[in-house]
C-alpha cells in the first residue's frame, strides 16, 4: 500500500500534547510559527510519499554492493538523496550562519520519523550527517567549521561516526585505532572500524568520517581517546575535493535488514585526519554526536511503527476471512478488522505509536528549550528523556512491526507483502547508537545522580495533570495518578540503591515502566485536548485500561535487585 506521512498527527501532537508553543515563543525559534511548521511537514510528507517510499522495497531486494572497491547503492537512492538535500532537510536545525535553517530540533525529529517510515535505509544517511554537524558545531576548531559545515548542511558532503572495532563495542575504551602526529597539525590514523553505516557510497561529494583513535602515550580506557575528522577526499582550501585519503572499504556486512544502507568495515592506513576538539576529550565530542543520534534512532523506531501500522490497517480492512461479530454472515463475510483479536492488535499498534511519538517529541521540546533559554532544568529534562525516547521508541517499533506481521497471518511470513521488511529493518534500532540496555543503565545511573530530582519532577507533572483530568475523565485520570505513584515508589527504590548493579539488573524494566506511565500521561492530554469525547479519547481509554497496567510488572521487575540473577550460576543457565 502507498505510504501516508503522518502530517495531521504531528500537527495535533505539537499543538496540543507536548507544549511546542513554548519553543516557538522563544526568540531563538520565533520563526517556527504554525504556518512554517505546517509548510515544513507538508513538504516533507510529499517528499516521503512521492520519492522515498517508492524506493523502499527496491533497496531491500537489491542492496548496496561493493564492486572493485566502489560501492554501488540501490537503484534510485541517489535521486532520493538528492531530493532530500535539495529540500534543505538535512540542515533544518543546523546553524543559520553556516547555511542551515536554525529551526527547532523537534521539527528535525518529525522529519526523521517521516523519512524512516517511508524508507529507513535511505533516511539513515542524513541522520548521521545531522549528528556530525552538531558535534562539529560544539567542538570543532573554527577553520574546520568553516570548511566542513556548509558542505555537510547542504548535503553535498555526508558525515559518519566511527566508534566500533572488532574488540571494542560497548566498551569503547578498548579501541586500538592509533593517531600519530604528522608535525603539521594533522595526524596519521591507522586502524579498523566495523558497523560503519553509509561508510561509503556513490551519491557524490565527500564522505567525512568522525573517527575515535588513541594518541601515542594516551591514558588507557576512555580517558585517552580523541576524535578526528578523516575525510574520504582531502579537501582543498576552497572546499573542492583533493586527493583520495588512505582509507578503504574492506567489505560490506550482510545484514538482517536496512539492506539499502551500506554498512562498512573501514580500514585506515596512515590516513590523514585532524583533531576535533581537545586531545583525549574525544568521548565528549562523540557523545554530542551520539546523543543527537540516540533521539534520532528513537524516531526511526517510531517511523517504522507508523509504516507497519499503515500496512497492517490496509490489509485488515481488505482481507475477508471467517465470520465476524459485525458483518459475518454465510453470504457476506466481514473483513478481519472486525475480529476482536485483530482489532486488539491494531489498537495496540496505534496506541503505542502515539505514546512513543509523544515521548520523543517532548524530549525534542526540552532540548530546544534548553538551547533557547540556557535553563539547566530544561537541559536535565532533555537528558533524562533521551534514553526513554530511544529505548521505548525502538522497542515500540519492534513490537508494532511484529504485530504487523501477525495481522497479516500467513501472508506476513511471505516477503512479497512487505510486512516482514518493517520487522527486519527496525530490529537494529534497539542495538545501534548504544544498545537499549546501555541506554537504560545510563538512565538509572548517570541520569539519576540528582537523587531522582528530574524523575520526580516529571512524576509531579503527571499527577498534577491527572488531578485536573479527574473532573472530566475520572476513571482515566485516576488510573494515571495511581500509576504515577507506583512509579514514584520504584524511583525512590532506585535512588536508594548504593550498588549500581542492583539498579542495572532492573534498568530496562524501569525505563519501560516509566515510558508506560509517560505514554498514559500524553494519551490523557490528547483526550482532554479533544474534549473528552472522540477517537483520541477512545484510544486513550484503550491504552490506559489495557496497556498502562503493564507498568506494574515492569516496576516490580525493576526493584528486585541483582541477587537472584547471580544466584543462577552459569551452569544453571546452560544446563
Amino acid at each position: 500500500m502507498p505510504y501516508r506521512s503522518p502530517v495531521a498527527e504531528y500537527k495535533f501532537v505539537l499543538a496540543h500534547v507536548v507544549g511546542f508553543e513554548d519553543v516557538s515563543s522563544t526568540e531563538t525559534f520565533a520563526e517556527a510559527t504554525p504556518d512554517t511548521v505546517d509548510a515544513i511537514l507538508t513538504e516533507v510528507g510529499k517528499l516521503a510519499e512521492d520519492k522515498l517510499a517508492p524506493l523502499n522495497r527496491n533497496g531491500d531486494l537489491y542492496p548496496a554492493q561493493l564492486e572493485n572497491g566502489v560501492i554501488r547503492t540501490s537503484k534510485g537512492f541517489a535521486d532520493g538523496y538528492a531530493a532530500i538535500a535539495e529540500g534543505g532537510w538535512i540542515g533544518l536545525s543546523a546553524p543559520a550562519d553556516h547555511g542551515g535553517m536554525g529551526l527547532p530540533l523537534t521539527l528535525t525529529c518529525a522529519v526523521n520519523d517521516i523519512f524512516s517510515g517511508a524508507n529507513m535505509a535511505l533516511g539513515l544517511n542524513p541522520l548521521l550527517t545531522q549528528g556530525q554537524i552538531e558535534a562539529l558545531e560544539h567542538h570543532a576548531p573554527d577553520w574546520m567549521k568553516e570548511l566542513y559545515l556548509p558542505k555537510l548542511i547542504s548535503g553535498e558532503w555526508n558525515g559518519t561516526m566511527n566508534l566500533t572495532e572488532p574488540q571494542a563495542g560497548s566498551d569503547v575504551g578498548a579501541l586500538s585505532t592509533k593517531a600519530v602526529p604528522n608535525g603539521d597539525g594533522s595526524y596519521a590514523i591507522s586502524g579498523q572500524k566495523i558497523f560503519i553505516s553509509w561508510g561509503d557510497h556513490d551519491l557524490g561529494g565527500n564522505v567525512c568520517h568522525a573517527v575515535l583513535a588513541r594518541l601515542p602515550d594516551a591514558a588507557p580506557g576512555t580517558r585517552g581517546i580523541s576524535l578526528f575528522m578523516v575525510p574520504k577526499y582531502i579537501p582543498n582550501e576552497d572546499g573542492s575535493l583533493g586527493d583520495l585519503n588512505a582509507l578503504r572499504v574492506v567489505s560490506l556486512e550482510h545484514k538482517m535488514g536496512i539492506h539499502g544502507s551500506p554498512t562498512c568495515v573501514m580500514e585506515y592506513t596512515d590516513a590523514t585526519g585532524w583533531l576535533i576538539g581537545e586531545e583525549d576529550k574525544g568521548m565528549a565530542a562523540m557523545f554530542t554526536m551520539m546523543n543527537n543520534a540516540r533521539l534520532a534512532v528513537g524516531m526511526q523506531g517510531i517511523g517504522i511503527a507508523d509504516g507497519a501500522l499503515q500496512h497492517a490497517q490496509a490489509y485488515a480492512l481488505d482481507r475477508k476471512q471467517g465470520r465476524t461479530p459485525l458483518h459475518g454472515t454465510p453470504e457476506n463475510t466481514g473483513a478481519i478488522v472486525d475480529h476482536a483479536d485483530v482489532r486488539r492488535m491494531l489498537a495496540t499498534m496505534k496506541a503505542d505509536t502515539f505514546a512513543a511519538r509523544a515521548i520523543a517529541l517532548a524530549c525534542g521540546v526540552a532540548l530546544d528549550m534548553s538551547k533557547a533559554t540556557g535553563d539547566k532544568g530544561w537541559e536535565a529534562r532533555g537528558a533524562f528523556l533521551t534514553p526513554i525516547a530511544k529505548t521505548f521508541g525502538t522497542e515500540v517499533g519492534i513490537s508494532v512491526a511484529e504485530l504487523g506481521v501477525q495481522v497479516h497471518g500467513g501472508m506476513g511470513f511471505i516477503e512479497e507483502t512487505g510486512a516482514a521488511q518493517f520487522s527486519r529493518d527496525v530490529r537494529v534500532t534497539a542495538i545501534y547508537e548504544g544498545t537499549n540496555g546501555i541506554q537504560a543503565m545510563d538512565m538509572v545511573a548517570r541520569k539519576m545522580m540528582d537523587g531522582g530530582e528530574m524523575a520526580n519532577t516529571l512524576i509531579d507533572e503527571i499527577e498534577s495533570f491527572a488531578e485536573t483530568a479527574r473532573g472530566d475523565l475520572p476513571d482515566l485520570g485516576g488510573a494515571v495518578w495511581n500509576a504515577a505513584e507506583t512509579l514514584r515508589e520504584a524511583t525512590e527504590w532506585m535512588t536508594e540503591q548504593g550498588a549500581l548493579n542492583d539498579r542495572f539488573a532492573g534498568a530496562i524494566p524501569y525505563v519501560m515502566g516509566f515510558a508506560r506511565v509517560l505514554g498514559a500521561h500524553y494519551h490523557l492530554r490528547a483526550a482532554m485536548a479533544e474534549g473528552g469525547e472522540g477517537p483520541r479519547t477512545r484510544l486513550a481509554k484503550f491504552y490506559i485500561t489495557r496497556l498502562l497496567p503493564e507498568h506494574v510488572g515492569h516496576l516490580a521487575h525493576a526493584t528486585c535487585g541483582a541477587d537472584d540473577l547471580y544466584a543462577l550460576t552459569t551452569e544453571d543457565l546452560t544446563a
